[in-house]
């Protein structure tokens, strides 16, 4: 019904304002009291939790950064039964992001461009939303995902991050730091190892005992995910985000004037399945057994998640397929994932 719903109707809207209009209705979910109805239908399996980072998580699957960029869908994305939600990207500044339109859907992959910018209400606002959030007896985990304001220049990177972790470290169950998104100029650049180990020392500084995870592109080379993988263990990271959205336009089935048209920015959906599952495989090759990796990127059925836990990953998101399956998309993933467990 719900792809119906999308062909006839919601692929006919603007893919922001659409966004939106799904917020509203995630939103009024705890707004008209009815967060305990819902769950009774998307309550994940008991015996799918997951112990990772020090915390208890009631499944392994989970919302990526990038839906809920401020922090205002938390207690909505959990009653549809997503076990943990990613905040943001969050930066120290408020910012309005890229211009619009920014947001590209191909139907024909599964998949959507988008060059939003970071686009949020500033680390200091979220903080607020995620405090309260966390004062709840249930909810999700709560992990922060946090990145560089536009204004501020790579140079000043570190103590433009270091104010966001200042802000969201006390309140967030974990942090997320995001130096691979395609959509902010010289962001990607952080990814070298000289300018990422001050950058994720200042993180882990203000941090405390809040987990810290580096969120990597998925277009980097073999050589570079060791490095990244080397540094965060050598610091003391708590894991990895293998991936982010990438650049590459390889193998996609919408025509090519069509996808020239949506313009620059960041892939994401059923195309970076195969580059994102390399990547994390590359990733658990490289890391401790005990070391988070979160795989993101691609997902869009159980079989795509069992598929990530089984090449290592110690939990999954997802984000893009939520648009193109519907608000019952992590029941399915939990479900199937359930029945294979059996």
């Amino acid at each position: 019904m719900y792809e119906f719903f999308f062909r006839t109707v919601l692929r006919r809207i603007d893919p922001e304002r659409a966004h939106h209009l799904a917020v509203v209705v995630i939103r009024a979910i705890p707004a008209l009291g009815l967060t305990r109805l819902v769950r009774r239908f998307t309550r994940p399996d008991p015996t799918l939790a997951v112990d990772a980072l020090g915390l208890h998580f009631e499944s392994p699957f989970g919302m990526a950064a990038g839906f809920d960029k401020d922090a205002r869908s938390i207690r909505g994305l959990w009653a549809l039964g997503f076990g943990h939600v990613e905040i943001g990207t969050v930066t120290a500044i408020a910012q309005d992001g890229n211009p619009k339109p920014r947001l590209f859907r191909l139907v024909d992959d599964r998949a959507v461009i988008n060059r939003m910018g970071f686009n949020n209400g500033g680390a200091a606002a979220a903080a607020q939303r995620v405090a309260r959030e966390r004062r709840r007896p249930q909810r999700p985990v709560i992990g922060a995902n946090i990145g560089k304001s536009r204004v501020v220049a790579v140079e000043d990177a570190v103590a433009d991050y270091r104010e966001s972790a200042r802000l969201l470290a006390p309140v967030a169950d974990y942090l997320a730091v995001n130096v691979s998104s395609p959509n902010t100029p010289g962001l990607r650049g952080l990814q070298d190892e000289a300018l990422l180990r001050p950058l994720l020392q200042a993180v882990l500084d203000e941090a405390g005992q809040t987990p810290v995870l580096v969120k990597i592109a998925p277009d980097l080379d073999d050589s570079a995910i060791d490095a990244v993988c080397q540094l965060a263990v050598e610091l003391g990271l708590a894991g990895i985000i293998a991936t982010n959205t990438t650049i590459s336009r390889d193998g996609l089935v919408t025509d090519a004037a069509s996808v020239e048209a949506a313009g620059a920015g960041g892939l994401s959906g059923a195309p970076l399945r195969v580059r994102s599952l390399e990547v994390l495989r590359r990733v658990r090759a490289c890391v401790p057994n005990n070391f988070c990796v979160i795989a993101v990127g691609g997902i869009d059925t159980a079989d795509d998640a069992a598929e990530r836990l089984a090449a290592g990953a110690t939990l999954v998101q997802g984000y893009t397929a939520f648009l193109y399956r519907g608000p019952l998309w992590a029941r399915q993933i939990t479900r199937g994932l359930a029945a294979r467990a059996r």
